[in-house]
């Protein structure tokens, strides 16, 4: 698949920075957490084999801040880059609300911008995703759903990653 122009990839990275500088600069010390990203499960192995895209190992980091609460719902604002399916670097960032649903367990979408040579034919792109995390107080485990939407995203996919809360331990 072709690269992304590299102003284009700088610009999604510059605005992921941006996104999370303010947040760590003046976060609440309980509120910031560090993401590791993770490892995929792509549901279409020999057609995620055949296009390239089947690494399910997928390395990165990422910040994580919680900015606010209300009653039932936790929204947070992260920003991280990885090594993606495709063996490239992804670069994402966005905003995501997600519902308590009881014992640790929460619902919720969130609104993301990807950067990535492996998506998207590498045009940056913002696409709505869903997540279900659990929290264990120090850590939360994330996971996702991305479906297979042409031209987007070749094979549909599970993605996990985890965050650490430092303050928590």
């Amino acid at each position: 698949m072709p690269a992304a122009a590299p102003s284009v990839r700088a610009l999604l990275a510059a605005a992921a920075c941006a996104v999370a500088a303010p947040a760590v600069a003046d976060a609440d010390a309980d509120a910031l957490g560090i993401s590791v990203y993770g490892l995929s499960y792509h549901f279409d192995r020999d057609r995620a084999r055949a296009l390239g895209v089947d690494n399910g190992f997928n390395p990165g980091l990422g910040v994580r801040y919680r900015f606010a609460e209300r009653e039932r719902w936790t929204f947070v604002i992260e920003a991280a880059a990885y090594r993606d399916s495709g063996r490239n670097t992804a670069v994402v960032a966005g905003v995501a609300a997600l519902w308590d649903v009881g014992s640790g367990f929460h619902l919720g979408g969130a609104l993301v911008a990807f950067d990535s040579p492996t998506y998207n034919r590498g045009r940056a792109f913002i696409a709505p995703i869903p997540l279900a995390t659990y929290d264990w107080g120090p850590v939360t485990l994330n996971a996702t759903f991305l479906p297979k939407v042409e031209r987007y995203n070749d094979v549909a996919t599970l993605g996990f990653w985890v965050t650490y809360w430092p303050q928590r331990w």
